[in-house]
């Protein structure tokens, strides 16, 4: 039996909320494979850990983080007590030491879920997001600040060599599903850092010419993804786009609250990091109503990363049949508390 250390990492809002349901579904599969097990410590971090001890995190967070073979997050921010750019900063920055340069965010429409989309047709895509640089690392500063003439400075980081091996990433990726890569971009404005994105793309397309790919400008990705989502598969992008368009991405496909998401270092090298993309959502927090799949599919995408593929299985399949029988919380439609929605979802894996 192949045992897995798993720091389970709450943080604010519905975090402890959809976290706790997803580990009911991890241990069940668990227990139906009997091939694996997960240890799992708990990290109490946070807004409420600042107010005790007057930091979000401890000094040494990253030395702890760095023994385990993955964690798992609830969601960060508590944007009435504490600003957040105070508690999301180190998340990026574990994302950015870990060297955790994939961020992986699959967007489908899954049967039983009403689009907001007049036709959306068959939504089945990819955005494969650059983590590690871009518009996220903090280079710039304050000039006067508080002053009238206050100035603020922000610069976006893109390297050769982080565009490049995201590329590749996303190359690979589409020869595992439909062969088709969408690289977005912005370069008719952004005059530097995004043609050094166009540059490369041009350099190594040549390399993978079974791919259909092509390069798009971000204001006409965010357009083309309400107007005809299914004519995606692969989407590479920076930091900022990537995030953006994964919101957008979410909402077609019936809300925050069934994406998931994954924070990887391909090379194993350091812990990958998996959590759902909804945030801490602190206006339902603590009412039992938070929609517990996307974190319960990130912890399918962390079975899957730890090789166990079909406990992953089982887990999405459990997620499906949920959704196509209508068995859901207020924010699709259904009238189901967190709980409740976990147990039909644990019904349908057994």
């Amino acid at each position: 039996m192949k045992t897995c250390q798993i720091a389970l990492y709450p943080g604010d809002g519905i975090g402890g909320e959809v976290l706790a349901a997803a580990v009911r579904i991890l241990e069940h599969v668990e227990s139906l494979s009997g091939k694996f097990h997960l240890e799992t410590t708990m990290l109490p971090w946070g807004s409420d850990f600042y107010f005790e001890h007057g930091e979000v995190v401890p000094e040494d967070y990253l030395d702890q983080l760095r023994q385990f073979d993955a964690i798992f997050l609830g969601a960060i921010g508590d944007p009435e007590r504490l600003p957040d750019s105070q508690t999301v900063a180190h998340l990026i920055q574990i994302r950015q030491q870990f060297n955790q340069y994939v961020c992986l965010r699959p967007v489908k429409l899954h049967p039983g879920v009403r689009s907001p989309l007049l036709n959306p047709g068959e939504i089945d895509l990819v955005v494969v997001r650059e983590n590690s640089e871009g518009e996220y690392i903090r280079c710039g500063g304050w000039v006067k600040r508080g002053q009238p003439e206050e100035l603020a400075v922000q610069s976006a980081i893109h390297t050769r060599s982080g565009v490049e091996r995201i590329l590749r990433f996303g190359f690979e990726l589409a020869r595992k599903r439909r062969n088709q890569l969408t690289m977005i971009t912005k370069s008719n404005a952004l005059v530097y850092g995004m043609v050094l994105w166009d540059d490369i793309f041009n350099e190594i397309c040549g390399d993978y010419p079974d791919i259909d790919s092509r390069r798009q400008h971000a204001d006409a990705a965010a357009m083309d993804f309400v107007r005809r989502p299914a004519d995606y598969d692969v989407v590479v992008a920076s930091n900022l786009f990537g995030d953006l368009l994964t919101d957008v991405a979410g909402v077609i496909t019936g809300g925050l609250g069934l994406a998931a998401s994954c924070n990887i270092n391909p090379e194993r090298d350091f812990p990958s990091m998996f959590e759902p993309v909804h945030g801490s959502a602190p206006d339902i927090a603590g009412k039992g109503i938070a929609n517990p799949a996307a974190a319960i599919l990130s912890g399918a995408m962390m079975l899957e990363w730890l090789g166990f593929d079909h406990a992953a299985e089982l887990v999405r399949n459990g997620v499906v049949r949920a959704l196509e029988a209508g068995e859901t919380t207020p924010d699709l439609g259904g009238s189901l508390t967190t709980e409740t929605m976990t147990d039909h979802i644990l019904q349908h894996i057994d």
